[in-house]
């Protein structure tokens, strides 16, 4: 029987691991390619700029990268399961897949700088279908009320390398933003 009184499971907001640092492309140019496009990438030749898992609501330990045209089908879970993991300008960044307006996956919007007379404020991703952006660090959308969810993300020092070193041998975890109060 279950009590109102005990916490319900928190499986769904475990961290999981997406990778190494080394292997997301870093993005440097503001609004020039979509997240899905190839770029050079560390060791490789080249990679997506982006890595999409779909992530089960009640156990994120289940995670699992997807490719193709998996994204938009059953077998990659919907697009409200997805997160899209990338780095812009040496920061890795984890949102959910789909536009919060027009359940487009965001997997194919391009990143760029949000400036205001010349002063880089803040990161955000245009939506390739409507052309809405939003905000990598709040996750606000350039109008309305609509809101990104974004996920929180740790760098973490893999087996056999010390804190503080390279952090392109770190290993990227990310998990659910959790909810205050």
């Amino acid at each position: 029987m279950a009590s109102a009184f005990t916490a319900p499971s928190r499986k769904g907001d475990a961290w999981f691991c997406v990778g190494p640092a080394s292997s997301f492309p870093n993005i440097t140019e503001s609004g020039s390619v979509s997240l899905s496009e190839h770029q050079p990438c560390s060791g490789q030749n080249s990679a997506p700029g982006c890595k999409i898992f779909h992530v089960p609501d009640t156990d994120s330990s289940q995670a699992r990268q997807i490719e193709g045209e998996s994204i938009l089908h059953s077998e990659g879970g919907g697009l409200s399961d997805q997160v899209v993991v990338f780095k812009y300008k040496d920061k890795i960044h984890a949102m959910n897949n789909r536009c919060p307006h027009s359940a487009y996956p965001l997997s194919d919007g391009v990143p760029f700088d949000i400036e205001d007379f010349g002063i880089v404020l803040s990161a955000g991703i245009t939506c390739p279908k409507h052309g809405w952006s939003f905000d990598l660090f709040s996750g606000r959308a350039d109008r309305s009320n609509y809101k990104l969810r974004l996920w929180e993300v740790q760098l973490r020092p893999s087996a056999g390398t010390e804190a503080g070193k390279d952090r392109e041998d770190h290993e990227v975890w990310v998990r659910k933003k959790q909810r205050m109060g």
